[in-house]
C-alpha cells in the first residue's frame, strides 16, 4: 500500500528588478516550484506569493501567514527557490530556525540551489545557510542605504521622492520623474482650503462638504478625516517639500498662497474651532457677549432659535434673545454704512483711491528689491550645490549653509508674498469695497444661504457684541474701518449742507488739489487719510 504524499507549502518571491530586467515573474517561479514538488512526489497544500515591490508590511504579513499555516495544518515542508527568496533579514531566519529545530521531520527545500535544510543538516550546510542569510541581510541593508541616498539627493533638488498629494500628477521616465499641477483637481483643493480657512466649520463638517463636492482619494474612496487633515497641513501646496520632518524648498509650483495656507493652520490649532454639530446657526461664533466677551450659545426652543451668554465668566447677563430679532438689528447695522448723498459717495471713492497710491508705489519698489534678492539666493543655491558635487565642501557644511540659505529665502518669499497679496487686496478693495458697503444690507436681506450671510458679516465686522439692551456693538475690519469713519463724517449735517451748495462741477480732483481751509469735506478727508 502506497504511503500518502507528504504535504508542502510553496513560497514565491520575485524582486521588481528581476521582473523588469529578465522578465522573471511570479508565475514563472510558481511553475518552477510546482515542477520541483511533482518530481519529489510532494502534495502542494498552498502557494504563497509576494512581490518585493509590495510594502514591507505586506511581505511580513504573507510570511506570517505561511508560518501560521505550517503549524495549523501540520505541514512539515517548505519549498522556495533559494535562500534570499525565503528571507532577507535575520529576524525571519530566526523564525525559520526555530520552526525547523522543533521537529526533525521538518524541511526547507531550496529548489534552484538543490539542497535541503533540516534540524540534522551538517554543520557546513547550516554554515552556508547562515552565510547566505547574512549576505541577503547585507543586500537589504545596502539597498536601503542606496534608496535613502537617492531620496536625499532628490529632496535636495526640490522634488518629492514619493507620490504627490491630490492636485498634482507625476510625469517623466523612471529616475527623472517630477510632479506637476493636475489642473483638473486644483479647483477642489483650493475650495477645501477656502472653506476651512473661514473657521466656520469643524474638520468633519468641512470634509462632509468637500465629499459632496467630489473630493476622493486616488482610489476613488471617501477620504478619512485624518487624511483630510493631512491634506490641509501639507506644505507641498505652497511649494515646499517636507521630508523626515525637515522642510525644503520645492522645485514644483505651489497652488495655494502662503497666506491661505497659514490661515488654515491657524484654524487647525485654534482652541475654539467649531465642533461638529447637525445644527448650524447663523450667528454661531460671530456674535459675542458685550459684557464679558464670552461666546453666545444658540439653541432651538419651540421652533425658535435663541441666543444667550453661557455665563462661564460670571456674566450677569442672563436673558435670552431670539435670532430673528438679532437679524433685524444686523440689517440696521449694515444700513449705517450707506452714504446719504450719492455725489459725496463718488467723491469719497476717488479720494480713498488716491490715498492708496503712495502705498502702491512703495509696494512696487519693495517688490522689485525682493525679486532681486530672490535671484541672488537662487544663485547661491546653485553654487552651493555645485561645490558639494565637486567635493569642495563637506556634507555637514553643505547642510548648515543649506538650512541658512533656505531660512533666508523663506523670509524673502514670505515678504514677497505679502507684498503681492497686499497689492492685490488694494486693487480689489478699490474696485469693490464701496460697492459692497452700499449693497451689503440688500445682499444680506435677500440672501437665503446662511454661509453666504456669515461671510458678509465676517468680511465687514471684526467683532460684534450683544449688549444688555439687545443692541449690537460692532468693530469693523481694517478694510471697512476708514470707510465707516468717512461715511459717518460725510453724513453729518455740515457736510450735507455744504454739498447742497456746490455746483455741478463738484469733483474730487479739484478738492484734492485745493488749498481752501474752509472746505469742510477736504478737512474731513485730509484728517482721515493722514497717516
Amino acid at each position: 500500500m502506497n504511503e500518502p504524499a507528504r504535504k508542502c507549502l510553496n513560497y514565491c518571491r520575485v524582486s521588481s528588478r528581476e521582473q523588469e530586467e529578465s522578465g522573471y515573474s511570479l508565475p514563472a517561479q510558481e511553475k518552477l516550484l510546482k515542477d520541483y514538488a511533482l518530481n519529489k512526489g510532494l502534495k502542494i497544500q498552498k502557494v504563497f506569493s509576494v512581490s518585493e515591490s509590495a510594502s514591507g508590511r505586506k511581505q511580513r504579513q504573507v510570511f506570517g501567514e505561511m508560518l501560521e499555516m505550517l503549524k495549523k495544518e501540520r505541514v512539515k515542508i517548505i519549498i522556495c527557490e533559494k535562500v534570499d527568496r525565503l528571507t532577507r533579514n535575520l529576524r525571519d531566519a530566526v523564525l525559520i530556525n526555530e520552526w525547523i529545530n522543533e521537529d526533525p521531520e521538518r524541511e526547507v527545500h531550496f529548489a534552484k540551489e538543490n539542497w535541503i535544510l533540516t534540524r540534522d543538516s551538517k554543520s557546513n550546510e547550516k554554515f552556508i545557510w547562515n552565510i547566505r542569510v547574512s549576505v541577503s541581510q547585507y543586500y537589504t541593508d545596502n539597498l536601503s542605504e542606496e534608496v535613502k541616498k537617492g531620496q536625499k539627493e532628490k529632496v535636495a533638488q526640490g522634488w518629492l521622492p514619493t507620490k504627490p498629494p491630490r492636485g498634482y500628477k507625476t510625469i517623466g521616465e523612471k529616475g527623472h520623474k517630477i510632479h506637476v499641477i493636475n489642473h483638473d483637481e486644483v479647483p477642489i483643493i483650493k475650495k477645501a482650503f477656502d472653506i476651512y480657512s473661514t473657521g466656520d466649520y469643524s474638520l468633519q463638517k468641512a470634509l462632509d462638504i468637500m465629499t459632496e463636492l467630489g473630493l476622493r482619494t486616488r482610489s476613488g474612496n471617501k477620504m478619512a478625516k485624518s487624511r483630510f487633515a493631512a491634506l490641509l497641513s501639507n506644505p507641498f501646496y505652497i511649494g515646499k517639500v517636507r521630508w523626515n520632518n525637515v522642510l525644503y524648498d520645492g522645485s514644483h509650483e505651489g497652488i495655494i498662497s502662503k497666506e491661505a495656507y497659514d490661515a488654515v493652520q491657524d484654524v487647525m490649532i485654534r482652541k475654539n474651532t467649531p465642533k461638529y454639530s447637525k445644527h448650524f446657526y447663523l450667528f454661531k461664533g460671530i456674535i459675542k457677549c458685550a459684557n464679558c466677551g464670552g461666546a453666545i450659545t444658540w439653541q432651538m426652543h419651540k421652533g425658535w432659535v435663541y441666543g444667550y451668554c453661557n455665563g462661564y465668566r460670571d456674566c450677569p447677563k442672563k436673558s435670552a434673545v431670539r435670532e430673528d430679532i438679532i437679524d433685524n438689528e444686523v440689517m440696521d447695522l449694515l444700513g449705517r454704512m450707506l452714504f446719504k448723498n450719492s455725489r459725496i459717495f463718488d467723491w469719497a471713492e476717488k479720494a480713498l483711491k488716491h490715498s492708496h497710491k503712495e502705498k502702491g508705489d512703495l509696494l512696487e519698489s519693495s517688490t522689485e528689491v525682493l525679486n532681486q534678492r530672490l535671484k541672488q539666493m537662487d544663485s547661491r543655491f546653485e553654487r552651493l550645490y555645485d561645490d558639494k558635487i565637486d567635493g569642495k565642501i563637506t556634507e555637514d557644511f553643505y547642510n548648515s549653509k543649506l538650512n541658512q540659505y533656505s531660512l533666508e529665502k523663506e523670509q524673502v518669499l514670505t515678504s514677497l508674498s505679502k507684498n503681492i497679496g497686499t497689492d492685490s487686496r488694494y486693487t480689489k478693495l478699490n474696485g469693490h469695497l464701496f460697492t459692497l458697503s452700499q449693497r451689503a444690507k440688500d445682499l444680506y436681506s435677500s440672501c437665503k444661504d446662511i454661509n453666504r450671510k456669515r461671510l458678509i458679516l465676517k468680511f465687514i465686522y471684526k467683532d460684534i457684541g450683544l449688549g444688555n439692551d439687545r443692541m449690537l456693538v460692532a468693530e469693523y475690519t481694517d478694510a471697512f474701518k476708514l470707510l465707516v469713519e468717512v461715511i459717518k463724517e460725510t453724513n453729518g449735517s455740515n457736510v450735507q449742507i455744504f454739498s447742497e451748495k456746490q455746483n455741478k462741477k463738484f469733483e474730487p480732483s479739484v478738492l484734492l488739489s485745493t488749498k481752501t481751509k474752509n472746505d469742510p469735506c477736504k478737512v474731513v478727508f485730509d484728517s482721515l487719510l493722514r497717516d
